[in-house]
């Protein structure tokens, strides 16, 4: 054993990317484990299968390396042929191993015929008195994707980082159906095992990701810089599966495209997308809109709504801001994802199926908000399977005139739908220089803001619009101090921006849809306090709520802000579509 380790240590001393690290450490661990193999009474009917190193730091997949077995053949034996390769093979990790690693800090074997995990901790006794050994493997995609690939027995250990993280695991996996029910040849092996994974692993963290070809773009995905390509790789290998992704990042970062784009790279490319934005939907209504419901199912329920988990079916749904949701919605998820069936509110015996792909957004730290006991520790593992972190803008310098340029382009193709635009130099700079902490969806704000600008200049929108430097600054001025602006400032802009739309319109607008202020207003503060009685007590409506005729005066002032955006051309945005039809 100590001349696999110096060999090793010797070769992870050489390698320069996580890749070449990763491919050296898998097969030192093969060949301790094929070892031990040869050494069991299991050496004639098992066989080693492939090994895999899971890089996820902070809950983030980072990369994912397989090393398939390849044993040299004795004298007697004949070399098998190679195995026919898999049109999109699906080496994804199983949710219930990582769950057992990282939370419990030792290796686990999987017995994945009978479904049984077994620990391998050094002080087993306690895992036993907590009623956390033994702990059957339920997940059926899991078993599923396994088996498929012909993998009996799974084995993974953890990645310990100097400091005590867990960055990752290692997983191997082996195809012993006469070894049902017994520890295979784990037992013998996973203290050698252990320490050639702890001896590589701060080289696995350390390392920096080999090259990632650049990536084609296209409508879903614009952009795609050198900072996200290796991420967008990683996505593009999940989004093949079925299996749900978790994608982190802050607000504004890019989730909701990301998700879309994942929709366009699966085998559900053809079925619906659908997007559930929880922050737009008030906590007593989470599962309504979920799971549907019935006329007559709850106060307001005037008649049938179908649902998003319905409106997907056959596609894929994207719920985004899940950190939002109760703690009875979360049972109700956690539900839907695990036996793939709900109920609409209101009707009678028996369960729908759910034929859809799951994609989970949050702007949180998951885990933390499980040791608050504010997110189901169950759930919180059943998501968190293909965890993503998207980056900050800031972290995507590369990006931002790319994607200033797309957001100029198609601002300006609104209007002028044969026309050119393009930013200059300086106005490159001064965005490249500028802090984002809003992220693209600030970058856009900006942009669109020095298009008016830029139009203003010319009293109506030419062919050809070009960004100059002191366009983009004067943008970036309202927000260089930090101090917030009045609202008389901010309805003269959009006052402008009123006006610059009318004059970009044959016929221009009708002066009656500026009456749709006063539903922005109200539906914005139904979403920020999660309550309509709430939102009209704070503008001084009480007795309408008292009457109970709040219900129709929202009614009527969403419909002016659906009316807006209609006549923009915008009905796909409409932001309160969840409150119009509760």
């Amino acid at each position: 054993m100590t001349e696999k380790m110096t060999a090793l240590l010797a070769t992870l001393a050489r390698t320069t990317t996580f890749d070449e690290a990763a491919t050296a450490t898998l097969r030192a661990m093969l060949a301790t484990a094929d070892e031990a193999l040869r050494g069991s009474p299991f050496a004639a009917r098992g066989k080693l299968l492939r090994a895999m190193a899971h890089l996820r730091p902070a809950d983030g997949y980072r990369q994912l390396t397989v090393v398939e077995h390849a044993p040299e053949p004795s004298d007697e034996e004949e070399p098998e042929s190679a195995p026919e390769p898999e049109a999109a093979p699906s080496y994804l990790p199983s949710a219930t191993a990582w769950r057992w690693v990282a939370e419990h800090r030792c290796a686990v074997s999987i017995d994945v015929q009978l479904r049984q995990v077994k620990p391998h901790a050094q002080d087993v006794g306690a895992l036993v008195q907590k009623g956390i050994a033994g702990e059957p493997f339920n997940s059926k995609e899991s078993r599923q994707r396994l088996l498929g690939r012909q993998a009996t027995h799974v084995h993974a250990l953890p990645l310990r980082m100097p400091g005590g993280s867990i960055d990752g695991m290692i997983s191997l996996e082996a195809n012993c159906r006469p070894a049902m029910g017994s520890d295979f040849i784990w037992l013998a092996c996973t203290e050698r095992l252990q320490l050639l994974a702890d001896l590589a692993a701060p080289y696995l963290a350390a390392l920096p990701l080999g090259p990632v070809a650049a990536s084609a773009a296209d409508e879903f995905l614009p952009v795609i810089g050198p900072t996200m390509a290796s991420t967008v790789e990683m996505l593009r290998v999940f989004a093949q599966q079925e299996e749900t992704i978790l994608l982190s990042g802050p607000t504004g970062a890019g989730k909701s495209r990301l998700a879309r784009w994942c929709k366009e790279q699966s085998r559900r490319k053809g079925g619906a997308f659908e997007s559930l934005d929880l922050v737009t939907v008030p906590e007593d209504l989470q599962m309504a809109e979920l799971f549907g419901w019935k006329r007559g199912a709850f106060t307001g329920a005037l008649r049938d709504n179908s649902g998003y988990v319905a409106r997907a079916q056959g596609g894929t749904l994207f719920i985004d801001e899940v950190d939002k949701l109760s703690m009875r919605a979360q049972a109700g998820l956690l539900h839907l994802l695990e036996e793939r069936s709900y109920r609409p509110l209101g009707e009678g015996a028996g369960e729908r199926r759910a034929d859809v792909r799951f994609l989970v957004g949050t702007n949180t730290d998951l885990h933390r908000k499980v040791q608050e006991g504010r997110f189901r520790e169950d759930l919180y593992y059943r998501i968190n399977v293909l965890p993503i972190k998207v980056p900050p803008l800031d972290a995507r310098a590369d990006e931002i005139p790319l994607w200033a340029a797309y957001m100029l382009e198609r601002r300006h193709r609104e209007t002028c739908p044969d026309g050119t635009s393009r930013l200059d130099p300086e106005a490159h700079r001064a965005l490249v220089q500028h802090r984002w902490p809003g992220n693209l969806r600030q970058l856009d704000n900006i942009v669109r803001r020095a298009y008016t600008l830029a139009l203003l200049s010319h009293g109506a929108a030419p062919r050809e619009v070009l960004l100059h430097a002191e366009h983009v600054e004067r943008a970036l001025d309202y927000e260089a101090s930090g101090a917030p602006r009045s609202p008389t400032e901010l309805l003269h802009e959009a006052a402008q921006s009123f006006v610059l739309a009318a004059s970009q319109r044959e016929g221009g607008l009708d002066l009656d849809l500026g009456d749709a202020f006063k539903g922005f207003v109200l539906g914005t503060a139904i979403v920020e306090l999660g309550s309509r009685e709430d939102a009209f007590r704070l503008f001084g409506r009480g007795a309408l709520v008292e009457s109970r005729n709040h219900y129709k005066t929202l009614k009527r002032e969403l419909e002016k802000v659906e009316a807006l955006y209609r006549a923009l051309g915008q009905e796909g945005r409409f932001p309160f579509r969840a409150l119009l039809e509760g």
